[in-house]
C-alpha cells in the first residue's frame, strides 16, 4: 500500500462529522478500529504483530530477542476534536518507510519494529503517554488503576471492556532492553520549519512542562440580589490570573495556558462558589518555567486575597527537560545531511511525546515534518502530502543508516 492509500484508509476512523476533528480515545470503539488497522498493516507486510502487557502494539521484522532493535512509530489516539496528523503521521510513515526500504533491497542487520503506543494523548483519563509510561516504569499499576474518565469509568474497567487484562500492566524492562534506538516521526507542532523553509528537522529536546490546578473558593450567592461589595466571587481572581499567565509567559519567552475550567454551581444566575482552572506551562529551561509558574501563583494569591477568596494550587503532573540522545541525534543529522551542503535544522519542542518518556530507558530521537500553519490539536492541523512523503523518505534514510550497520 502507498502512503496515500494508507492515509485515506485511516482518515475516516473516529472523525466527528460536526467538528471535523478526531475523537480516538483510549479503549473506545474508534481506538479499536485504529488497532485493527495497525494489525492489518502488519500482517499485510508479513510482520509479526503482538500486543504487550500495557496494550501497546508492535509489528516486527526479525526477532526482537536478538536485541539492538531499531524501532519507529508513534500513536493513533487523539485529543478531543484533534487533527489527523498528530500521532498517525508517525505510524503511517513507519509502514511506508519499511516499504521504501524493501524497494531498495536493503539488507536488515538488526530487527526492525513499528509501534503504536496506547493512550498517548491522555484525552480520556487525564494523563498523557500512559502506554509508554507504564512500559518505562514511570507509572505504577496502582496509579494506573486509579485513573478515571469523566463518566466515572476506571482504566481497568475500560481495558477489560476492550478485551485486555488490566492486572497485567506494569514495567516492561525486558522489552525495552531489546531496543537499541527509537526514532519517532511527528508533524511539527509549531512553525519553525515553515519559517526556515525546511521540510524535515531533527529534535534537540522537549521543554520541561507541567500542569497545575488552581482552586479559587468563594461563596455562592444570588446573582441578582447580592451587592457587588458583598460578593466573594472566585471568577474575578481567576480571570485576572489568566491574564497574569499571559503576561508572565511573554516576559520569560515561554508559554502558559489556562485551557480547562470547571465552575460550581455553574448557574447563569448564581455567583460561583468554586472556579477550578488548569494551567499548562512550558519553557525552554527549568529556571524559566519556575519563574513563570512562580509569578502566576504569586499573582493569583494576591488577586484571591483582594477578593476575599481562598486559593489552593496543586501540581498535577510534571515532566523535566528531555535531552534526546546526543549521539543518535547527531547521527540522524549526519544521515539526512550527507547529500547536501545545507545543515539539517535541529529544534526544540514544547510538546510531550512517547519518545520523551522512553528517553530514560532507550536512546531516542525525533524527526519533525513541516506544518505550514503551526496549528496542532485542532482539525486545522495540516501537512502537505509532498512534505509527508519527504518525511517518509527521511525516515527511510535514517532507518537504513541504523539497521544496516
Amino acid at each position: 500500500m502507498t502512503f496515500h492509500s494508507m492515509w485515506a484508509e485511516l482518515l475516516p476512523v473516529g472523525r466527528d462529522s460536526a467538528s471535523g476533528g478526531y475523537r480516538r480515545f483510549a479503549w473506545s470503539g474508534a481506538d479499536a478500529e485504529c488497532r485493527a488497522w495497525f494489525e492489518e498493516q502488519a500482517e499485510a507486510r508479513g510482520l509479526v504483530h503482538e500486543v504487550d502487557r500495557n496494550g501497546n502494539q508492535w509489528a516486527w521484522l526479525g526477532d526482537p530477542a536478538q536485541g539492538d532493535a531499531v524501532v519507529t512509530g508513534s500513536h493513533l489516539d487523539s485529543v478531543p476534536d484533534g487533527g489527523a496528523f498528530d500521532g498517525p503521521l508517525g505510524v503511517v510513515s513507519a509502514f511506508a518507510a519499511l516499504d521504501e526500504l524493501r524497494s531498495r533491497n536493503v539488507r536488515f542487520a538488526k530487527p526492525l519494529g513499528i509501534v503504536n503506543f496506547g493512550d498517548e494523548e491522555g484525552a480520556r483519563f487525564g494523563l498523557a503517554c500512559v502506554g509508554s509510561r507504564l512500559a518505562a516504569g514511570q507509572l505504577t499499576r496502582e496509579q494506573a488503576h486509579r485513573l478515571t474518565d469523566g463518566d466515572g469509568v476506571t482504566l481497568p474497567q475500560a481495558m477489560e471492556a476492550a478485551g485486555y487484562d488490566p492486572d497485567a500492566i506494569g514495567p516492561d524492562p525486558e522489552r525495552l532492553g531489546r531496543i537499541g534506538a527509537f526514532v519517532e516521526l511527528h508533524v511539527e507542532q509549531g512553525r519553525a520549519l515553515d519559517l526556515s523553509g525546511d521540510t524535515v528537522g531533527v529534535a534537540s529536546a522537549i521543554w520541561p512542562h507541567g500542569r497545575w490546578r488552581f482552586d479559587f473558593r468563594g461563596e455562592a450567592n444570588h446573582a441578582g440580589t447580592t451587592r457587588l461589595a458583598d460578593r466573594r466571587d472566585p471568577m474575578l481572581p481567576y480571570a485576572e490570573t489568566v491574564l497574569a499567565a499571559r503576561r508572565e509567559a511573554e516576559l520569560a519567552g515561554a508559554v502558559a495556558t489556562f485551557g480547562k475550567i470547571a465552575v460550581e454551581p455553574n448557574g447563569v444566575n448564581a455567583i460561583p462558589s468554586l472556579v477550578r482552572g488548569w494551567l499548562d506551562s512550558r519553557a525552554a529551561d527549568q529556571a524559566s518555567l519556575d519563574t513563570v509558574v512562580g509569578g502566576i501563583q504569586k499573582a493569583a494569591r494576591e488577586y484571591a486575597e483582594t477578593h476575599g477568596v481562598d486559593l489552593d494550587v496543586v501540581r498535577e503532573s510534571f515532566t523535566p527537560v528531555v535531552e534526546f540522545d546526543h549521539a543518535l541525534r547527531d547521527e540522524l543529522a549526519r544521515i539526512l545531511g550527507r547529500d547536501t551542503d545545507l545543515a539539517v535544522p535541529v529544534l526544540g519542542t514544547g510538546a510531550g511525546h512517547d519518545a520523551g518518556i522512553l528517553s530514560g530507558s532507550v536512546p531516542t530521537a525525533m524527526l519533525f515534518v513541516r506544518n505550514p500553519t503551526g496549528v496542532s490539536h485542532s482539525p486545522a492541523e495540516y501537512a502537505a502530502e509532498d512534505d509527508c512523503l519527504a518525511g517518509v523518505a527521511a525516515l527511510a534514510d535514517v532507518l537504513e543508516g541504523l539497521v544496516c550497520r
